[in-house]
Order: structure tokens, then sequence, then C-alpha cells
């Protein structure tokens, strides 16, 4: 597993907020068949990230679940979190944390996952995440994220009277939408994400899911200067 999350502007755009855990659960499938980003539209208007320059953490609020066939695994604990070895998880200096016509976008440390179980009976899971996360913000009535999940970046696996593996965005990277609220502490919400998934394994295993489902919500909270907040803004 992996860690941490950081934003800039629109030209990185394949980011993730991530958040969300499962991802492998929670992405919208390969390259080419990916949820067009909510955040990127030529029509988008200002977004500006505050405060310049500071670092940030995602951590769970509550439990994210995913959903594949029959199968649904849910986690109470995930996090992304900056780091002295990543540029994940900062706000871009200004006047990078402002974009006139789009989202601010960011590379984001894969989010760790952790306290996972299954509805399969008799099994242990845990999820492993990897590669290069990105999330952007746009600002706008809701504030809109978009996350991105690089290839193969979310993996599950389940061991006991069921071997499974279960990857997200199996040949692409992917892009799921969630929105973002202001506030003490600010919120990354995902709700009834659809993602592609592969499915690997024998008995038990929900081998002809094509996709799946992801709800999480993920507090948003300056490491830099705990008294201040991460706002988007126009």
């Amino acid at each position: 597993m992996t860690t941490p999350l950081r934003l800039r502007p629109r030209a990185a755009l394949a980011c993730g907020a991530g958040l969300a855990v499962a991802a492998a659960l929670t992405l919208t499938g390969a390259a080419d068949a990916r949820t067009a980003p909510t955040a990127a539209t030529a029509e988008a208007g200002s977004t500006t990230v505050t405060p310049a320059g500071h670092s940030f953490a995602a951590t769970l609020n509550g439990k994210a679940t995913f959903k594949a066939g029959s199968v649904t695994v849910t986690c109470t604990a995930s996090s992304s979190k900056p780091s002295d070895d990543s540029t994940g998880n900062r706000i871009p200096d200004a006047p990078g944390n402002q974009n006139p016509s789009g989202p601010v976008a960011n590379p984001l440390n894969a989010p760790t996952y952790t306290g996972c179980t299954a509805s399969i009976p008799g099994v242990t899971t845990t999820i492993e995440t990897s590669g290069a996360w990105q999330v952007s913000m746009q600002n706008g009535s809701p504030i809109t994220a978009t996350l991105t999940i690089p290839t193969g970046g979310f993996v599950l696996k389940s061991t006991g009277l069921a071997n499974c593996t279960i990857t997200a965005a199996p040949t692409g990277a992917a892009d799921i939408a969630a929105t973002y609220t202001n506030g003490s502490p600010a919120k990354l919400t995902v709700s009834n994400a659809t993602a592609a998934v592969k499915v690997e394994g024998g008995f038990g295993c929900p081998t002809s899911a094509t996709t799946s489902v992801f709800n999480a919500v993920y507090d948003v909270t300056d490491t830099t200067d705990p008294g201040s907040q991460i706002t988007v803004s126009d």
C-alpha cells in the first residue's frame, strides 16, 4: 500500500482526492472508457485553491465501500498524506494555485487502505495502491473534483476460502467524479461512482463483474497550518 494527496494547474489534470478507498472499485475504467472529467470543460470558470504552498491530507470519514457483482468490500481507514520524498499533497505556490479557465490539479500520493473486509465469508482482504495519482478541483456550484488513478494503481486481493484479485483501471488510467465542500474540515465526496474493474480468481470471486460502485467521504485538512482550511474559490 501507498499514501498521501496535492493540487496544481489544469495542465496536470489526472489527479484524484482519493482518495477514496479501494480505488480499484471506484475508478471509471480504461483510458478509452473514462468518464469525462467534471472539471475539464472549455467553458469552465476560474479556480483558485488556497492557501498557496500548503500541504494537505485526506482522511476517510466513516467507511468506504465498493461493490463488484455480489461482493461488497468495506474499509474503515484510508488516507493520503504529504511526505518528504514526494511532491504530492501540496498546493502549488502562487500563481500556480490559480487557473483562470479551468481546474487546479496536482499529484496526489497514493492513498492507503486498511481495516478492509469482504462480504465473502472466511477471507482476508488487503488493498495495494501504486503509481502516479492525481486530483483536480473546479470551482462551481457544486465544486467538482476529478480523481485519477493510474493504470493498475489499485489492487484488492482476498485470500482464504476465496482467492480473488480485483484490479481497478486495468487497461488505462481512470477518472472518477467527486464533489468538494469547503469547510473545517473540507470534504471530498465520492457518491455511487462507477468504475471499470478486472476480476480474477476461482470459486466465490465475482469474475463476471466488469464494473464496480464506490462510495466514500474524505476530510481534507491543512497539514502546514492546522488552523487554516483548504479552500476552493473563483
